[in-house]
């Protein structure tokens, strides 16, 4: 027997690939809902997204959702949809091709020349920033308006406490990136098209909803996890009511939680644990009536604004008038601790600096973020004892194309004489 501790989109995918492989688990959920931080609601007739407010239709969210039965209610965002940076005033175009780039006011011409520079440098040091690799292989205009706040927001953080061996060697690797960012690019015709953005007609709480009802039989809600012990080669995992026995383990929670369940079954590891960061974001739905077409936009790190960036739910899904901001981050994390009603408030200014629209506000939300930044040296040489497994998005691969492909992985290791 596995058992899965937590039923987050991690716990949900290894659940969907255990069960493909006809792997006896039993996955236990402390809330009264899966899905962890993928929540979909509406208020006020409006659809709104807490957590991730897309997906990207690659390989292995497609076979899933088409295992799952949900395809027909998949929408996808038009294509050839522009992303925006606010950058020196006003919102400016991100180029996805050498001649949108050419175009492009993003940069001033010393800014594009500059970048004529970077297969000339050094390639990534595993021990420099996230912000000082790209500022030495790109300069100073790159990294503030399009490669700091483009990576940087993925994890609400600051490039400069990020470095590169710990949150941005896999990705380098991932893309065949040696020595230069730009000479790989340009051999595949300069042009970069992400799989499509998507959605579920009704949020994307559609996924973990069609994973825990497919899989109900072997998950537990409302079964908070008091204690792991070893027993034998194997683990007791303890509830409120029950003892289960267990050969393997792997808790999916996030950090604070997986080093509570870790003290005194393997200190050494929750307390390296414990010590990574997360930082604050809050998220505020706004309703605008605007003819704003595009992603959305990302801030500028040379700007003083606390918003990190805004999401375009309107013309990304057709959800009429929703923007999602997010405020704060490692940039500015004192905004957690502003009132709701304060929180709206500069949501709503900010983005009528950026966008010239008025707002009002639908929602408030404060979230947490992995920071990867560095502290997550803590756990590079993280040791486990046998058979106790990790897969949360703070240990590897963060995103939901990462979690699928990290499930994949680990159920392959978990049951390796099933066919899946």
């Amino acid at each position: 027997m596995i058992v899965i501790v937590g039923g987050g989109i991690s716990g949900l995918s290894l659940a969907h690939e255990l069960a493909a492989r006809d792997q006896p688990f039993l996955l236990l959920e402390a809330s009264a809902r899966a899905g962890g931080v993928m929540r979909s609601g509406r208020v006020n007739g409006h659809l709104l997204e807490w957590g991730p407010q897309r997906a990207r239709l690659t390989k292995d969210f497609a076979a899933l959702i088409e295992d799952l039965g949900v395809c027909d209610q998949l929408i996808t965002a038009p294509a050839g949809l522009p992303l925006f940076v606010y950058a020196r005033g006003r919102l400016r175009r991100v180029p996805f091709s050498p001649g949108e780039f050419l175009r492009s006011d993003i940069l001033t011409a010393r800014g594009k020349l500059r970048l004529l520079l970077e297969p000339l440098t050094s390639r990534a040091r595993a021990d420099e920033s996230v912000a000082g690799f790209f500022t030495r292989k790109l300069g100073r205009e790159v990294y503030e308006n399009l490669a700091g706040p483009l990576y940087g927001g993925l994890y609400a953080s600051d490039p400069r406490e990020m470095e590169v061996g710990l949150s941005l060697a896999h990705v380098l690797r991932e893309f065949g990136v040696g020595r230069s960012l730009l000479l790989p690019l340009l051999r595949q015709g300069g042009s970069v098209a992400p799989p499509d953005a998507c959605s579920f007609r009704d949020g994307l709480e559609t996924l973990p909803r069609a994973l825990q009802e497919r899989h109900a039989a072997h998950i537990h809600l409302h079964k908070p996890v008091r204690a792991i012990e070893r027993r034998g080669h194997g683990y007791v995992v303890t509830t409120d009511h029950d003892r289960i026995d267990a050969a393997h383990v792997v808790i999916t929670t996030p950090a604070p939680a997986a080093a509570a369940l870790l003290d005194g079954l393997a200190s050494d590891a929750a307390a390296c644990i414990a010590t990574l960061r997360y930082n604050p974001l809050t998220v505020v739905h706004l309703l605008a009536d605007t003819e704003l077409r595009g992603l959305g936009y990302q801030v500028s790190l040379a700007e003083s604004l606390v918003t990190r960036g805004v999401t375009w739910n309107d013309s990304l899904f057709g959800r009429r008038g929703v923007y999602t901001a997010y405020l704060g981050g490692a940039k500015n994390p004192w905004i957690a601790d502003e009132s709701s009603e304060r929180a709206g408030q500069i949501a709503v200014e900010e983005f009528r600096i950026a966008t010239g629209a008025d707002a009002t506000v639908l929602a408030v939300e404060q979230e947490r973020m992995p920071a990867w930044d560095r502290t997550w040296t803590a756990i590079q040489d993280l040791t486990l004892p046998p058979n106790l497994h990790i897969h949360a998005n703070w240990m590897a691969r963060p995103g939901i194309p990462g979690r699928l492909a990290v499930s994949r992985r680990l159920a392959a290791t978990l049951a390796p004489d099933a066919v899946s």
